[in-house]
């Protein structure tokens, strides 16, 4: 097993065409679980984390913002990243411990594509562009083409993740997440929701209760059609519960060893319910 950390994305690439087997870290925090419990082999790792360019962020002119694949989650939790884009400053929260938050990064979470991973429903929700970039070339992809299945992605053997550009919304956004115990454990079950007054539309995107992100377009429209997303201060509760209902129906859980299909799908319509009622509380 060998180890390179290059300095810059050109080091990278040329480490990337020498050993294009190897594997692609930020913080490492999925790898070295995966080493840990026998899932994987240790392999030939590129660790990227001392690429200044991929750790930084900027608001750009447009209204957006990218997020370079290596700045931590430690970083979303506060500050101005904190303000323009509180539903992942909540989901960045949830991730492990302090440690990990410190190391972790959307990239790593794009990198893995688990559909457990706590970044990725924020990403689903805000429409997320991931940009891609080889040696020759550079790409950008819609978050969804970019997640094809349980830890599969549209990233090419001679890409690295660079980072991410997502809108800054008008409206109340949030995440939400069950667990097994209250810290330091992966989704059971999560969901993003965000308001986006100025195109009058909700968007709820849903983890671990598929083979992707599970973006829920059509509660998404009915509740468009129930309530001005607009203007409105409150919401009824039997709208809420309706809401929750139809988001439910359209996750695609299964069982597995860490929890059954009928409650992930109750978690979510409870969840979906939470957080429509917490975006429209006066």
């Amino acid at each position: 097993m060998t180890v390179a950390v290059p300095l810059s994305l050109i080091e990278a690439f040329d480490e990337l065409a020498r050993t294009p087997d190897a594997r692609l870290i930020q913080g490492g925090t999925d790898l070295m679980v995966e080493i840990n419990f026998n899932h994987v082999k240790p392999v030939d790792v590129i660790a990227l984390r001392r690429i200044k360019e991929l750790r930084t962020w900027q608001v750009n002119s447009n209204n957006t913002i990218t997020i370079g694949s290596g700045v931590p989650y430690q970083e979303m939790e506060v500050g101005q990243l904190k303000e323009l884009l509180p539903a992942l400053a909540e989901a960045a929260r949830t991730v492990g411990s302090p440690q990990i938050r410190a190391a972790g990064t959307l990239g790593g979470n794009l990198g893995t594509c688990s559909p457990a991973g706590d970044g990725l429903p924020v990403l689903f929700a805000l429409d997320a562009i991931v940009h891609l970039q080889s040696l020759k070339s550079s790409r950008d992809l819609s978050i969804h083409e970019f997640m094809l299945g349980v830890k599969r992605n549209a990233r090419h053997t001679n890409e690295i993740i660079t980072g991410v550009t997502v809108p800054v919304l008008d409206g109340w956004q949030g995440y939400a997440k069950v667990g097994v115990r209250n810290a330091m454990v992966i989704s059971v079950a999560s969901a993003c929701l965000a308001v986006d007054k100025k195109n009058n539309s909700v968007r709820i995107a849903l983890g671990a209760v598929g083979p992707t992100i599970i973006r829920c377009r059509d509660a998404e429209s009915w509740l468009v059609q129930q309530l001005d997303l607009t203007s409105a201060t409150s919401i009824d509760t039997t709208i809420a519960q309706e809401f929750g209902r139809r988001v439910a129906l359209e996750s695609k859980p299964i069982d597995d060893h860490r929890s059954t299909a009928e409650y992930r799908r109750h978690a979510v319509g409870v969840l979906a319910q939470r957080l429509i009622t917490r975006a429209y509380t006066s």
